[in-house]
């Protein structure tokens, strides 16, 4: 029989989820009476995390390609339809009542799910580090307008004092982030509205008037997706895993993805309308520096402390859920420390690398490259990720994933479940053949890229997303199909209540 933990567990983890109190659950089982939340909260939380100035920003970068404006607005809403994705990947949560990494454990084994723990903590980390580069840059141009100096003892002192004020929501934990972030959805929806009221009246819709070429136009794409769904689908059962089990799947993806995509399709358009009249000036080494630059009218004078104030605090919060996941996907690679430890752990590393992001590189450079590396990984894992869940029927064993041991049915060889491992190498070798990046690898490695119009290989249209996705799901398929252990098929066949007693 299955059970959803120990009395003894269940007793040594907090028993609730409260707001602005100290959450010390981790990736350990939440039990159904603890489950608060329902499918609409999952609206409030992703509503708030996608208005914020980061999609704003993306929008700005976007026009760097070279797009004209309906390029822009194509790729824009084609792009955050991967919002399904996140959606989808939301489901599992209620019925294991657990985090995505430790659901990850059925398709790659408990320790072969370590290493994709491992690549989605760098990813978090690199989020939390592009939010925190952006609260430097906008309390910089605050700071200068305030009337004090520029200046290294101006960036020091506001990376450290920005890194510790990071650490408040996602320290509190789960309750305490969706709250904060319902709190600054109106707040921040009325700002943005002003800023396209502004906008109109500047607004260029005629610039690069030539546009790119369709291999550009699939680089943007892949630039689009995995800055929206694609790049937030590993988050997304953190979080719905305080839903009851019998939550209605239709309602959770549909609230997920009018609670992110909606509001994301409309910043980033808002932000593609600056870029045509800001020359790019947002988009380059401190894409807040043209908030001070006398000649470049972005906004009204007396619109840009407001602005950048409630950007600021809107970028703490949605930092927060980047934090409060690369916490758990801390604690899912196998290092025993409480949530909260990760949480000082992954601060202190996002202070180095914020550090070296503010004085030593340009933001857009920096952002593009990020993305490159991201969607090697990711679409892979994502694809192989729903590939196992329908595979197996929509079922998983609560109780077996929290096992790390042979005793549980996902332990595959020695912890190894070699399907999930060979899908994800294919899958990842794809993507790299189809990337149009700029990294100095071997020609071999960007064959089907140079044959997708590219004049060098690194240049063509990149299709890393698509080809990523499709080929490890198919070899996923394969292998799990011709790998039917006695412990899968058990695990497909029988479902037994997540809540039994223990035996």
């Amino acid at each position: 029989m299955e059970t959803e933990l120990t009395s003894a567990v269940v007793d040594s983890v907090a028993t609730d989820d409260r707001a602005f109190r100290l959450e010390r659950r981790g990736i350990d089982f939440v039990p159904e009476r603890e489950r608060w939340a329902k499918p609409r909260d999952l609206f409030r939380m992703w509503a708030g995390a996608s208005l914020q100035v980061e999609n704003f920003v993306y929008g700005v970068v976007l026009m760097t390609f070279g797009f004209d404006f309906a390029q822009a607005v194509i790729l824009t809403v084609l792009g955050n339809c991967s919002y399904v994705l996140l959606g989808l990947a939301s489901l599992q949560g209620p019925t294991t009542g657990t985090t995505t990494f430790v659901i990850n454990r059925a398709s790659f084994g408990p320790r072969g799910s370590r290493l994709l723990a491992l690549f989605n903590w760098l990813t978090m980390v690199g989020f939390e580090t592009e939010g925190l580069i952006l609260i430097v840059f906008a309390g910089e141009a605050l700071a200068i307008r305030a009337g004090l100096v520029p200046g290294t003892p101006l960036r020091i002192a506001l990376i450290v004092g920005a890194a510790a004020i990071q650490l408040v929501l996602p320290l509190l934990g789960h309750a305490s982030v969706v709250k904060a972030l319902r709190w600054l959805t109106l707040p921040f929806l009325a700002l943005y509205v002003l800023l396209a009221i502004f906008t109109l009246h500047h607004a260029d819709l005629s610039v690069n008037h030539v546009g790119a070429g369709w291999e550009t136009f699939m680089g943007g794409l892949a630039f689009v997706i995995v800055l929206s769904g694609l790049g937030w689908a590993e988050c997304g059962n953190d979080y719905s895993r305080y839903l009851p089990s019998g939550s209605n799947r239709r309602s959770i993806v549909c609230w997920v993805v009018a609670g992110t995509a909606l509001p994301q399709i409309a910043l980033m358009l808002l932000g593609c309308a600056v870029g045509t009249y800001t020359a790019g000036a947002l988009a380059g080494g401190d894409p807040f520096q043209a908030f001070v630059t006398p000649h470049v009218h972005i906004f009204a004078t007396g619109f840009v402390t407001p602005f950048l104030l409630v950007a600021i605090v809107q970028l703490f919060a949605v930092n927060s859920l980047d934090l409060y996941s690369s916490g758990v996907t801390l604690q899912a690679l196998g290092i025993r420390i409480p949530r909260w430890q990760a949480v000082f752990v992954d601060t202190a590393i996002c202070l180095g690398l914020t550090s070296y992001a503010v004085f030593d590189s340009s933001f857009s450079t920096l952002l593009k490259d990020f993305v490159d590396l991201v969607v090697v990984w990711i679409a892979p894992w994502v694809a192989i990720f729903l590939t196992d869940w329908v595979l197996r029927r929509f079922r998983y064993s609560p109780h077996g994933l929290q096992q790390g041991d042979a005793r549980s049915p996902y332990y595959g060889s020695r912890g190894i479940s070699w399907p999930g491992v060979l899908a994800q190498v294919a899958g990842m070798m794809a993507a790299i053949e189809c990337l149009a990046g700029d990294f100095q690898m071997p020609a071999w490695l960007h064959a089907a890229n140079f044959a997708l119009g590219g004049h060098l290989p690194g240049e063509g249209a990149d299709f890393s997303v698509f080809a990523g996705m499709t080929i490890a799901a198919l070899t996923y398929a394969l292998l799990f199909r011709l790998r039917r252990s006695r412990a899968v098929r058990l695990d497909m066949f029988e479902h037994e209540d997540a809540n039994a007693p223990t035996p």
